[in-house]
């Protein structure tokens, strides 16, 4: 019975997983790839107390204590999509801010379904040397190293500024 129910919150779990970088891609924010980071470490130290839970429960022994921090887990991939989508969607179009930059280099890592292209651009805020923008195939194709560029950036409805579009100058 337990691990029946442990199966069922796995799956919740895994489709938040799903839905996080699928949102990610919707209105990402600037700092995108610490984001994504902090959720991997997040994503395999919630499976690993999963795998630790599915163990003791078939050893018979106390599992109480992990039941509830696995069970505070479940539902924090659906809470930072959530996050992400309110944070773009609640935006108003009028806080849009244009800052000129240059593009340092690009980064194309192809994938099986979508891949990730990132042009990396000389950084406007004070303590970054470099911003990583998620863009998408066509912004991608169209700038190299050296071009200059307008980079707009929303501030966000929750204040997690994301990155709106990239124009030439």
């Amino acid at each position: 019975m337990f691990r029946r129910r442990l199966l069922k919150r796995t799956a919740i779990f895994l489709a938040g997983s799903l839905a996080f970088p699928y949102v990610s891609q919707i209105y990402p924010p600037l700092d995108l790839d610490l984001m994504l980071v902090f959720f991997g470490v997040l994503f395999f130290v919630a499976l690993a107390i999963a795998v630790v839970l599915d163990r003791r429960s078939r050893n018979r022994r106390e599992l109480e204590l992990l039941k509830r921090v696995y069970s505070g887990f479940i539902p924090l991939p659906w809470i930072l999509a959530a996050t992400l989508l309110v944070n773009g969607k609640l935006d108003s179009q009028k806080n849009l801010a244009y800052y000129p930059t240059t593009v340092d280099s690009r980064y194309n890592m192809p994938g099986i379904v979508r891949g990730t292209r990132r042009l990396f651009v000389h950084s406007w805020r004070e303590g970054q040397k470099i911003e990583r923008l998620a863009v998408d195939f066509d912004d991608y194709d169209r700038f190299r190293a050296g071009d200059l560029v307008v980079v707009g950036v929303e501030p966000g409805a929750l204040g997690i500024p994301w990155y709106y579009g990239v124009y030439r100058r």
